[in-house]
């Protein structure tokens, strides 16, 4: 059934069928071929379980709040405001995609989105100021990567729904990892820009009373970001309930600064509608499939063939990464995500490992598949926004930013505590 399921899997996904609809595929062979009774019967009620949860209601919520700041002018202020304050470090201006998209993670929830929005603020930036199109480009496609591990991230919410774990202890998993990975972004960018200082364009400093003043374009999302999280852990309110009061914060941002308009309401929700649509088919196409493979026994002979491979976890954990790593290539995030939970989760959990932290590190993972190709969504959105050059400097001003993804997962496998203490400290 193990190599059933994987050659299927590759076999839809190579002929462009979308993903929602592979999924639903894959759970009718395995009913009609590996199981002795009528699994498709369950259908019916599978598809009305898996929708409705008032925990999902949050993602079109986030989905709307991002569209709202983004459409309404608030990423361009927020880009230059960051501007005044990191373009004196070497590589000057990437410092600012970075921070960008840092806080755009804290909003929106969408690495996609996050991508997007930075790359069509900064890209004209880039052939003013004399930027190398491959690091300049490259690190806003790995900035936007943060947009799934800073809460509150889709994502998250997703994965917590289909291992049914604690959604706030995810969030607060993934706030110390994803901004060390923004640091550590930085600082990767700083030794490139050290050794090659042609890479980073010019360095500007700003009169210190013109960068206080750009603080007031920044306090508005700080101020989103700590009420949506403070909410949270506070126990004033669900991830649902504390994602609509974002909605609310978004609105009142954009009306202060002046971005509403009836052309912009229409833009973010039809968006909002179209990103819902798509995320709601694959988690839907998930659940079934998911129980089409339990009721089936794969789990049950998943475990079996790892446990006759004798590895330690250790060793079993290594190979889930390399494992991520390759499928990374070929699928994109949330697929690949929805497609091996059932499958991978169980197996790691029988490991002895923790299902908050393996979460986190599945985030980075994947994470790494947004920039890697020939499937990296954040790469071709990037390019998108380009309009010039070739794929390929994308792809390589990526690399050093993907290889500190790598170094990040390698450090939560060695020290659980990154992104456990936040959880075991707060619980």
């Amino acid at each position: 059934m193990i190599g059933f399921v994987s050659i299927a899997l590759l076999g839809l996904l190579a002929l462009s069928i979308p993903v929602g609809i592979v999924l639903f595929l894959l759970g009718f062979g395995i009913d009609t071929f590996f199981s002795s009774f009528p699994l498709t019967r369950g259908l019916g009620n599978m598809v009305w379980s898996s929708s409705n949860s008032a925990t999902l209601i949050a993602i079109p919520f986030f989905v709307l709040l991002g569209e709202i700041l983004v459409r309404s002018g608030v990423a361009t202020r927020t880009y230059a405001a960051l501007d005044r304050w990191v373009s004196w470090l070497p590589g000057g201006l990437v410092h600012a995609n970075i921070a960008t998209a840092t806080m755009f993670s804290a909003t929106s929830g969408s690495s996609v989105a996050t991508a997007a929005t930075v790359a069509t603020v900064a890209m004209p930036q880039a052939e003013k100021l004399g930027y190398d199109p491959k690091l300049f480009s490259g690190a806003i496609a790995a900035g936007g990567t943060l947009g799934i591990m800073i809460p509150p991230s889709i994502n998250l919410i997703v994965y917590g729904f289909l291992t049914q774990s604690s959604i706030p202890q995810l969030f607060l998993a993934g706030l110390i990892p994803g901004l060390a990975l923004a640091l550590c972004f930085m600082l990767i960018t700083v030794l490139i820009c050290l050794v090659r200082p042609d890479l980073g364009g010019t360095r500007r400093t700003f009169p210190f009373p013109q960068m206080l003043r750009a603080l007031i374009d920044l306090i508005p999302i700080l101020l989103l970001f700590g009420v949506i999280i403070g909410a949270i852990y506070r126990g004033w309110a669900t991830p649902t309930e504390a994602a609509a009061v974002g909605v609310a914060g978004a609105f009142v941002i954009a009306l202060i600064f002046g971005g509403v308009s009836w052309d912009m309401l229409s833009q973010s929700l039809t968006g909002t509608v179209k990103i819902t649509s798509m995320i709601m088919l694959i988690v839907i196409g998930a659940s079934f499939l998911n129980f089409t493979l339990a009721s089936a026994g794969l789990g049950r002979e998943l475990t079996e063939f790892m446990t006759g491979l004798g590895l330690t976890p250790l060793k079993t954990i290594l190979v889930v990464v390399v494992l991520y790593i390759v499928l990374g290539f070929f699928i994109e995030t949330l697929s690949l995500m929805v497609v091996t939970i059932p499958i991978i989760v169980p197996l790691v959990l029988a490991q002895g490992y923790d299902v908050i932290w393996f979460g986190i590190l599945m985030i980075v993972l994947i994470e790494m598949a947004l920039i890697t190709p020939p499937v990296g969504l954040n790469l071709y959105v990037v390019q998108g926004a380009r309009k010039s050059g070739s794929l390929n400097e994308v792809m390589l001003g990526a690399l050093p930013y993907c290889l500190t993804m790598l170094a990040m997962a390698l450090l939560l496998i060695a020290f659980p505590s990154i992104a456990l203490f936040l959880p075991n400290y707060l619980q």
